[in-house]
């Protein structure tokens, strides 16, 4: 199992770190306070050996030509070690921040990294579909194609997924899944479904990443360990209404509907610390790495044995010494590095 980091925004450096302990790839999300190709750029240019991805591109916010460009872009300045993560986000950013209809996401999903692949392949993309038309019926343009050699000879494209069908698509139409909230047992439930997208597709027999994004706090008191992964994860089941949120819908189907229910609720009265609270200490501890090195260590093979084959690792907490213990640890519990170094 290869490991990977989550680049937290105000500690871009700890990639230098990742970098000089063994990482692979340094992953850097798309969210409430920034895009992912700015940075994306800088640590390219920080950097020299490991790889850099977007985790993930928000498919909403970007048309499929664009996301061609930028990933070529990206191949180029890192001299061919950028990895293409998508994901087609939810109905509260889809439509309140993008302004784009959230309707049959798998569909639309579908087709974008149709054309996306198509153009990242080096061909001219004339696309007819549900969702996308490029170029548009009745335009004036004749398609788009990309005009740039590429370093890598094939970019790959990470999709993150969370529920059955997505994780199939996932299976059936990418080269590796991106993950969040799963446990090693969910984890390998995971590999089934996209197994089984796998052989319908074209790509059946090709290889096939499974990328967990795991919080990792290496802390003797478990419950402090746990509090800033408690607010991670209440701020993504509090997005939105409930019946559009896959992360309400995956705490109701692991048994926490209850929960679920209290941390929107109290999210939306405005009590961030009781939406914290509210989230199971049971979640958190079964999707992250929390305790001291030896229990992070056994947690981290109970991953590999779910079919991981690189973690995407977030060091949490606001401590960036504690930070780099994290990695330094997890660099130790695969082997990378002797303990000490």
């Amino acid at each position: 199992m290869r490991l990977g980091i989550n680049v937290p925004l105000n500690d871009a450096d700890l990639v230098m770190e990742a970098e000089r302990l063994g990482f692979e790839v340094a992953f850097v999300p798309e969210g409430f306070r920034s895009d992912a190709a700015s940075a994306l750029g800088y640590l390219a240019a920080a950097t020299t050996r490991i790889h850099v991805a977007s985790g993930v591109f928000q498919i909403p916010a970007r048309t499929a030509a664009m996301t061609v460009m930028t990933a070529a872009t990206l191949d180029g300045l890192s001299g061919g070690r950028f990895r293409l993560g998508l994901g087609v986000s939810n109905a509260f950013v889809t439509e309140g921040w993008h302004g784009v209809p959230f309707g049959r996401p798998l569909a639309r999903t579908r087709e974008y990294v149709s054309v996306v692949r198509a153009a990242l392949d080096g061909r001219q993309v004339d696309h007819r579909g549900e969702h996308l038309q490029v170029p548009l019926r009745g335009g004036r343009g004749t398609g788009f194609r990309l005009h740039a050699t590429l370093v890598s000879p094939r970019i790959p494209i990470y999709l993150a997924a969370v529920g059955p069908r997505g994780l199939e698509l996932a299976g059936e139409i990418s080269d590796g899944w991106f993950g969040v909230f799963s446990s090693p047992e969910r984890v390998a439930e995971a590999v089934g479904h996209m197994e089984a997208g796998r052989l319908r597709g074209d790509l059946a027999g090709e290889p096939f990443e499974v990328i967990p994004s795991v919080s990792i706090a290496v802390n003797d008191d478990l419950e402090a360990a746990a509090l800033p992964v408690r607010h991670h994860v209440a701020r993504f089941v509090s997005l939105g209404h409930r019946s559009d949120n896959f992360y309400f819908r995956l705490l109701e189907r692991l048994g926490h509907g209850e929960a679920a229910v209290e941390i929107q609720d109290r999210a939306r009265a405005g009590d961030a610390a009781g939406a914290a609270a509210a989230v199971p200490f049971e979640f958190v501890d079964s999707t992250s790495l929390l305790g001291p090195p030896d229990r992070v260590a056994e947690r981290m093979a109970a991953y590999a044995r779910a079919g991981v084959t690189t973690i995407a690792l977030s060091p949490v907490g606001s401590d960036p010494v504690a930070r780099r213990t994290s990695l330094q640890v997890a660099a130790e519990a695969v082997g990378l590095v002797t303990p000490g170094r």
